[in-house]
């Protein structure tokens, strides 16, 4: 059944012959549902001038000079405020009744520049799906994203004003809102194609997304003069090539009036020669969180790579031992410390081939030990963090005095629980960490007296602690220390961690 009523045959008419495509047409109709807009483009197209065609002779329209009256529809040629200009060669134009074209190539459609019409076809989705396929990744459904040139938005900004200005002569509205998203319209339509093709569901909250770029370089200065009547719109952003961005031409035209809209744009827009060209297309897929546990054997082994002034410092560190190896398998392109892999092609493991690959990661050096290897989601690794500051860490140190020192001297730190301290950010971190003070909690502290000179320290602090500021006070930055504690100069000599205290990740079996 044809989506359009009786009502709708002014839009239809106005909209068609100014060089609109179908599709366009019911969305400026308010067609808010799907199938219609499934339908092949040739189908649409013959249908629509059926429906035109259809009471041809009793159609009204009201044109200034003279008054409301009857007229037939090779008349509205000349009758609609000269609306019938569609670009050189490509003049649409009623003809004993059909809508024909004087140049019987393809008519780009005024208003979407061909995003309704070509990139609905089979074969570009044909297109989209061959670069998916030979993207290499995993997934088992997708989110399928578009981007269309801002200036779409001027263009359909001009068609409205167009059609609004003639429903008002029929004492009829139309608000922006009554017009069907280009976007949506466009989804309604390729969504079951893509889907189909490749035999997943289209869901919005997948991790796999498809995206498709489009350009139109015919059109590019369509949005200039917003530039120039609303410059506040337009501030230059990085990473932005130009600052004709779709959300600052969609704030221009929210400012701009009607007036002058119209005395710097024409309405209804110009028909383009050419349809959008597709810039990109691109896939990627969300980041895959592994977690487990591990032990380092080697104090000369850092957490995270040791570059300064972009030497490296030491061969290797933890990080690298254990993320080297998923970045192989998992075949991601690069990872923060929190081995979050970062676009995976691939992401279905059984249990047999995680515990295998941490037996590799445990092979490969003898400097750690990974357990509990496992994956986890996105959210476990939120909850880890946000318990960060409460967690807590146990430490062993070895702590050199300046001056000699008896038993007795060190026993008194066994009685102290729950010692807050202020730490400004240690100067060792301050090239790479914000200037801040941050309060922390020693919990508790076990001395055990050595020599004269030295003493081993076993502390159990909050997590985030900084140990060897604790030690020797950082010039007075960390308050208060071992060092105002015993009145002495000290220095941490080595400093081991023996556990991290936190049941997370869960304990797997063997």
């Amino acid at each position: 059944m044809f989506p359009l009523t009786e009502e709708n045959k002014l839009v239809a008419h106005l909209l068609l012959s100014s060089g609109t495509c179908p599709r366009c047409i019911f969305r400026f109709c308010g067609v808010d549902f799907h199938a219609p807009y499934k339908l092949p483009y040739k189908e649409l197209l013959s249908d629509l001038q059926k429906f035109l065609e259809s009471g041809k002779d009793e159609l009204v329209l009201e044109v200034p000079n003279p008054p409301p009256k009857k007229i037939r529809l090779q008349e509205l040629e000349d009758g609609v405020d000269n609306l019938i200009r569609n670009g050189e060669g490509n003049i649409s134009y009623i003809e004993d009744g059909n809508i024909a074209s004087k140049n019987s190539n393809f008519s780009v459609c005024n208003v979407c520049l061909g995003i309704l019409q070509e990139f609905c076809e089979k074969e570009f989705i044909m297109k989209v799906c061959q670069k998916v396929e030979a993207s290499g990744f995993e997934f088992n459904n997708l989110v399928f994203s578009v981007s269309f040139p801002p200036q779409l938005s001027v263009r359909e900004h001009a068609a409205w004003l167009l059609v609004k200005q003639e429903m008002g002569k029929q004492s009829l509205s139309l608000g922006r809102t009554d017009i069907v998203q280009l976007k949506e319209a466009y989804k309604w339509i390729t969504h079951p194609l893509f889907s189909e093709e490749l035999g997943v569901p289209i869901d919005g909250k997948s991790l796999f997304e498809v995206s498709v770029v489009f350009a139109h370089p015919e059109t590019v200065e369509d949005c200039h003069f917003l530039g120039t009547i609303c410059p506040d719109c337009f501030k230059p952003a990085k990473n932005k090539q130009s600052v004709f961005t779709r959300m600052a031409v969609m704030k221009a035209l929210n400012k701009i009036t009607e007036e002058d809209f119209r005395k710097q744009f024409p309405c209804p827009p110009d028909s383009p020669k050419t349809v959008c060209t597709v810039l990109e297309i691109e896939c990627a897929h969300g980041a895959v969180f592994v977690a487990g546990r591990y032990n380092k054997y080697s104090r000369n082994l850092p957490q995270t790579p040791w570059i300064i002034d972009g030497e490296r410092k030491l061969e290797s560190s933890v990080e690298e031992l254990i993320s080297d190896h998923l970045l192989t398998v998992f075949k991601a392109e690069r990872r923060p410390f929190a081995i979050e892999l970062v676009n995976p092609h691939r992401i279905h493991f059984t249990s047999q081939e995680i515990k295998e690959l941490q037996q590799k990661i445990n092979k490969s050096s003898d400097k750690i030990q990974v357990r509990d290897l496992q994956l986890v989601t996105r959210e476990a690794i939120g909850h880890m963090k946000e318990g960060e500051e409460e967690k807590t860490k146990t430490y062993s140190a070895l702590i050199w005095t300046n001056r000699p020192i008896q038993k007795k001297d060190t026993e008194f730190l066994n009685d102290i629980k729950d010692l807050k301290i202020d730490q400004k950010t240690p100067l060792r971190v301050l090239h790479r960490r914000p200037l801040a003070v941050r309060t922390r909690v020693i919990h508790s502290m076990e001395a055990h007296y050595m020599d004269e000179h030295h003493f081993r320290l076993y502390l159990k602090t909050q997590a985030g602690t900084y140990i060897k500021e604790f030690v020797h006070g950082d010039f007075g930055r960390t308050k208060p220390n071992i060092c105002s504690l015993m009145n002495v100069t000290a220095d941490i000599l080595e400093l081991d961690v023996e556990s991290v205290d936190v049941d997370w990740p869960p304990a797997l079996d063997d």
